[in-house]
């Protein structure tokens, strides 16, 4: 079978969610079949993205892009002529006629068996009428996002802004949704909540997963008593506002307690507002990218995970869970993940609640470890990317099969 997946990115660095998920699923798949990997390229002069490619696709075609960097005089121009756009910002701004003309020209050579449009963002310019079937592969149910985000903005004009863009990226989603032939989400919430609120009729699910091999703990570092860690993109909204909300509403009742107490930040390029937050807190780290994140999980006595903003799954609990550390997190942070509450994480939405959660683990470091321990069992016997790439490679032959299934029928 022949795959062509779109995407609005390289893959290297893996260093997010997205990514990880994406290339785990990428390597099964091209031990059996094709890859065609065609993406936008912002043009970024390293060339190491491109050289390891390999390792995912036969095949790479980049189409020329450059995004408007945040917070330029472009970005908030750009922003403003969004206003009277039906289409929500984070879309838009990937539209690219060069990469619907490559769709075509590869599809059209007449070997193509599967399209898959990787996140809702690259819809934008897959055209309709493809010859083959196309899969939206949804590692988010992106409206939810945007619906929170505008449920904790502070101000009204970001209350407003976050509220517009919610109803019109539910709008698009929807859309988009019914427009192809399968729908695969990440968990089974989400693809209820297609099923029920899209209207999707054909659509799967696969599990979040881990690298089991890769996230054990080393046993050659030791965590630092009072160590709290977040790891996430800095970059990406949810996590930005998840780490201001642990420090204003969270941590100072965790330092009342346990006055000691330290907050490491792990994530490629954090926000102006997360730097001048560890700038005035000294109890606050921010590392930046990092090489390898398993030493600083490691150095954690609890692995926090404080989002009031996403949606699909966090790959980061379960990274957490592997290094065999104990992980308190809100609903929203664990949603779509088959956990158990007090036995393999903890789970905690309110600030006070979380707040006390943690400080119950620091005090008691037993029990601490008999969650991790726990959490790494779980997800050791269950949810290695072998297992989940697999089912993901299962249903994208089925959905390619049953296309030719029925052209058979039909010409017959």
């Amino acid at each position: 079978m022949h795959i062509l997946w779109l995407k609005t990115e390289l893959l290297h660095p893996v260093d997010k969610g997205g990514r990880i998920r994406t290339y785990q699923m990428l390597r099964a798949l091209r031990r059996e079949h094709q890859v065609t990997y065609l993406a936008l390229d912002d043009g970024r002069p390293d060339a190491e993205p491109v050289h390891l490619s390999r390792e995912y696709c036969d095949r790479l075609v980049r189409v020329p892009f450059k995004p408007t960097p945040k917070g330029t005089a472009a970005f908030w121009r750009d922003l403003a002529a969004n206003v009277v756009s039906p289409l929500p910002y984070a879309v838009a701004k990937y539209r690219a006629a060069e990469m619907t003309r490559e769709i075509r020209e590869i599809v059209a050579k007449g070997d193509v068996d599967l399209v898959v449009c990787d996140f809702l963002f690259p819809a934008i310019n897959v055209p309709d009428g493809l010859p083959c079937p196309v899969v939206l592969f949804q590692h988010n149910v992106e409206a939810s996002i945007w619906r929170r985000h505008a449920a904790v903005a502070h101000t009204l004009p970001r209350k407003l802004f976050m509220g517009e863009q919610w109803r019109r990226m539910q709008r698009y989603e929807a859309e988009q949704c019914v427009r192809f032939d399968h729908v695969v989400a990440v968990s089974s919430q989400d693809e209820e909540m297609f099923r029920t609120s899209y209207g999707v009729q054909s659509s799967s699910w696969v599990p979040t997963g881990v690298d089991t091999t890769f996230f054990r703990p080393s046993g050659t570092i030791s965590a630092e008593p009072h160590n709290l860690v977040f790891t996430g993109s800095m970059d990406w909204m949810p996590n930005e506002d998840g780490v201001l909300f642990f420090t204003e509403k969270i941590l100072p009742r965790i330092q009342q307690a346990v006055p000691d107490v330290t907050l490491t930040v792990v994530g490629r390029e954090p926000t102006a507002a997360v730097v001048a937050l560890a700038a005035k807190n000294r109890a606050l780290r921010v590392t930046g990218r990092v090489p390898d994140v398993r030493p600083e999980i490691e150095r954690s006595s609890v692995f926090v995970v404080p989002l009031r903003v996403g949606g699909g799954t966090r790959l980061k609990i379960y990274e957490a869970m592997a290094m065999e550390k104990p992980v308190v997190s809100t609903a929203i942070g664990a949603e779509g993940l088959p956990v158990r509450d007090g036995e393999d994480i903890v789970i905690a939405s309110e600030p006070d609640a979380f707040a006390d959660a943690v400080i119950a683990l620091l005090r008691n470091p037993a029990r601490a470890g008999t969650i991790g321990r726990r959490g790494a069992a779980a997800v050791r016997s269950q949810f290695g990317w072998e297992g989940v790439a697999a089912r993901f490679a299962e249903t994208c032959s089925r959905v390619a099969g049953r296309e030719l299934t029925q052209l058979l029928r039909i010409a017959g």
